[in-house]
């Protein structure tokens, strides 16, 4: 491997999307790990294991998923940048943490390589069955930021971006892979660490002794300084206050939630990030994200070639969901097509915000396998006659 003086890989290489997570997360900085092996995100584990010592960092392979979503949110707490990795079962596991670091607005990043469930499933075959439980998996009102991935490039890439969300927003990030992706090699290229924006949470700037450490700041994001530096620091997950105390009042609980859901929510059009293919003289939208928006782009081309006027809406940053471009497209678009390696979940919110102006029509698919872009094709020119 290539490396700079700092241990950090840079230049051309042949690597698969677990291992290119990998390497996006030390390019952003992450210097503490925690994780237990489950299929088919045990390589970015194995990865991380070996990678994070030669950059000065700590990787602990925990007694359970449970113990790994928490230990990284007291790593956080000390400052730190951190990364923990499952798949499943695993991350059923992790969900009250989830919560957790959302309502203590700990920076964290959980990755995610889906794979085909309920239950243990085929833990060695590709799905899209997490993308709800991503948004909602936790109890409670809260938001998250989820990236979809579909290269090896792109797990690189946005795995710094999940970084720099989660340190700019001070909310945990879910980095949504699935098994095809972690598991495709392709070529990435990793620049100079120079040459990447990478972004550090905002620390106090005032007196120690005047430090509120949930006051909204920017964004209605507070300030947070790493414990053991001088500042009064509480961390609970109970409703609390400004200075973080535990306050038993619907008063506090409203102001505290609100909060939490409109850093998020209040700035969606920065936070969203979308690809379109073909958009511009759409009259039928293919919206997919992650594997699926690598097979619909044979789609494209096949429906192109029969005199249809098909595009490609791709959401890279699932949650919070692009509505408003979305609805943009429904004012021109009548027919929207949501092909899914799961039984319907994206599709609601599609249905949701196009319903009013256009039809959506949603092509399942239960997993262990991709669509066939023919398939998709048929179900267009069905639905157009």
């Amino acid at each position: 491997m290539q490396a700079d003086p700092r241990g950090v890989l840079v230049g051309v290489h042949f690597m698969d999307g677990d291992h290119a997570c990998c390497e996006g997360a030390l390019a952003a900085g992450c210097r503490a790990a925690f994780g237990y092996p489950i299929t088919p995100s045990t390589e970015v584990v194995e990865r991380i294991a070996r990678r994070l010592p030669l950059v000065g960092g700590i990787f602990l392979q925990m007694e359970d998923e449970i113990a790994s979503s928490i230990a990284i949110q007291g790593a956080a707490w000390g400052g730190m940048k951190v990364l923990t990795v499952s798949s499943g079962p695993g991350i059923s596991l992790m969900m009250e943490h989830i919560g957790y670091a959302a309502m203590t607005e700990t920076p964290c990043v959980f990755v995610n390589v889906q794979r085909v469930g309920p239950s243990t499933g085929l833990p060695t075959q590709v799905a899209q069955g997490d993308m709800m439980q991503a948004r909602w998996g936790s109890h409670g009102d809260y938001e998250i930021i989820a990236i979809c991935p579909n290269s090896p490039q792109e797990c690189f890439d946005l795995t710094v971006h999940a970084f720099n969300l989660s340190e700019r927003y001070r909310v945990p990030v879910l980095f949504m892979m699935d098994e095809s992706v972690g598991h495709m090699t392709e070529r990435v290229v990793i620049p100079e660490p120079e040459h990447l924006k990478i972004e550090t949470r905002r620390a106090p700037s005032g007196p120690k002794e005047d430090f509120l450490p949930y006051e909204p700041k920017e964004n209605m994001v507070p300030e947070m300084p790493p414990v053991g530096e001088g500042y009064k620091v509480h961390v609970t997950g109970l409703t609390h206050n400004e200075k973080g105390y535990p306050i038993m009042s619907t008063e506090v609980q409203d102001k505290l939630v609100r909060r939490l859901v409109d850093k998020i929510r209040l700035q969606a059009d920065e936070i969203c990030l979308v690809e379109e293919d073909r958009i511009e003289d759409a009259e039928i939208i293919i919206v997919a994200y992650g594997i699926t928006s690598r097979v619909v782009l044979r789609t494209l081309q096949l429906a192109r070639d029969k005199g249809l006027k098909v595009g490609v809406f791709r959401p890279v940053i699932v949650w919070p969901f692009p509505e408003k471009r979305l609805r943009e497209l429904a004012q021109q678009a009548k027919l929207f097509i949501v092909p899914e390696l799961n039984l319907g979940q994206v599709v609601l919110e599609v249905e949701r915000i196009v319903g009013p102006y256009a039809k959506t029509v949603s092509i399942t698919h239960a997993g262990g396998s991709l669509h066939d872009p023919e398939e998709i094709v048929r179900v267009i020119e069905e639905e157009i006659q």
